[in-house]
């Protein structure tokens, strides 16, 4: 062990045991990402209490703009955290700090042109996205506060991605969870007490996204480990622009295609529900809390799946195969067996899990309780499908990480929610979900049979 020590200069990515690995970097990423579900889930449960279901149908239709905010977020810190991985692993630390440098700068950018097209085509983009005559003034303030936070949400995502490549796991997890905290203590304040509505849970989200992404930047300008702040890296550099990014298109895939979907979804909600006795602002609001439940059981696999990166990116560069074969075979497992938790739980306590989002009328608890059972009935198929996601994203291999980001939301999950409903009316879109899922993990163990026999080929080299 010692001489591996010394081989990998030092660096535990390359020696320590991977299941001790695997605790030390997902556990914090499993928080972090929880942490971001909760601003979400927070905000629902005390919109439902304090508003109602019209309130909580406003939070889904505002949901793809918040996901937009991600999905360019994660683009520039999934890339930037795997390209500088691999280079730590090959001993290129110059290039590690000039690829915080180029992230950073990218991101400050990207939140100007976003916030400046959101408040420019706001109505516009809110009745894309399913408002209604009862739902837009909701919406639109809602929105608007979540659009002013936008730099400091996007710097939250990128640098925490960094600081786990940095080798301070905790930090980001210690990062959101301050945040988090601030935001379930201020949401009952500014909902309730101030009566500022579905404002005021606005306001909290951005205030605790503040807090997070403050203690990021303080950390990587006075306490990095590898990467600091350094006004002569503080610039795009275009190679490392055209290496990093494209490491991270799988993930900002993802999340467009999560738009894509969400636009769909909203307005076929809106479309069938209101040819069905249940409702379109009902339908609405269910499935918008639905999949709230579902951004849980998710954020833990997504959690595994992102700590295990560095440990795939850096065993990569140091041309360890055994060991980023192992990684991705106790990462998969973990995350199987975290979604087969969640699919049980969603399949048996449904009605529980539904109740701390308010008490609502007979008719939305009726129908929100059917559509969590049949559009979460393949979650417990998604373990293994995001850590894979995140193997081909760390080791290299953006193709085949983009194909499979798209696979399950863009090429499966909204053909399917266009063409059921045709037969089936709103049950389509609900059955379209498990459908989705199964199918897409069929494909997906494809890509995972080969790349093994690959890692196996190279183990016996």
């Amino acid at each position: 062990m010692e001489h591996n020590k010394i081989n990998q200069g030092g660096n535990p990515l390359g020696y320590k045991p991977i299941g001790h690995l695997l605790m030390q970097f997902a556990l914090p990423a499993i928080v972090a990402m929880l942490v971001n579900s909760v601003y979400n889930i927070v905000d629902q449960i005390f919109i439902g209490q304090g508003i109602g279901y019209l309130g909580n149908a406003a939070t889904t239709i505002a949901f793809p703009i918040v996901t937009i905010i991600l999905a360019v977020s994660t683009l520039l810190g999934a890339g930037g955290s795997a390209y500088a991985a691999i280079k730590l692993g090959e001993k290129k630390e110059e290039e590690a700090q000039k690829t915080l440098g180029t992230v950073t700068v990218l991101t400050l950018a990207a939140s100007a042109v976003v916030v400046a097209a959101g408040f420019l085509f706001l109505d516009p983009m809110l009745k894309l996205f399913g408002a209604t005559e009862n739902t837009m003034d909701y919406a639109r303030q809602y929105t608007a506060v979540i659009l002013i936070g936008t730099p400091f949400n996007m710097l939250a995502v990128v640098l925490s991605n960094m600081a786990r490549t940095d080798g301070s796991p905790a930090l980001a997890m210690y990062a959101m969870l301050v945040g988090a905290f601030l935001n379930t203590i201020l949401d009952p304040i500014y909902i309730f007490v101030f009566d500022w509505g579905v404002t005021g849970a606005a306001i909290a989200t951005i205030t605790s996204q503040i807090i997070s992404a403050v203690a990021l930047i303080v950390y990587f300008m006075k306490k990095g480990k590898n990467m600091r702040f350094h006004k002569k890296t503080m610039f795009v550099d275009p190679e490392i622009c055209r290496q990093a990014l494209p490491l991270g298109i799988s993930s900002g895939i993802t999340q467009v295609a999560s738009t894509i979907l969400q636009v769909v979804m909203n307005n076929s909600l809106v479309y069938y529900g209101n040819q069905n006795a249940v409702g379109g602002d009902v339908a609405l609001s269910a499935m918008g809390i639905v999949n709230k439940i579902g951004m849980i059981l998710l954020s833990v696999c997504l959690g595994i799946g992102i700590g295990s990166q560095p440990i795939f990116g850096f065993n990569k560069g140091a041309d360890q195969p055994k060991r980023v074969r192992k990684t991705f075979l106790v990462a998969a497992a973990a995350s199987t067996g975290v979604a087969v938790c969640g699919w049980l739980v969603c399949q048996l306590f449904p009605g529980a899990i539904l109740s701390l989002f308010g008490t609502q009328d007979p008719q939305f608890n009726l129908f929100a309780e059917r559509c969590l059972r049949i559009y979460m009935l393949g979650i417990f198929t998604a373990g293994f499908q995001v850590v894979s996601t995140s193997y081909f994203q760390s080791t290299g291999q953006p193709l085949k990480a983009s194909v499979l980001s798209m696979l399950r939301q863009l090429l499966l999950l909204i053909p399917l929610i266009l063409i059921l409903p045709l037969y089936f009316g709103l049950d389509g879109i609900l059955y379209a979900g498990p459908m989705a899922d199964i199918i897409s993990a069929m494909i997906v163990s494809q890509f995972i049979i080969h790349e093994l026999r690959k890692l196996d080929r190279a183990c016996k080299a």
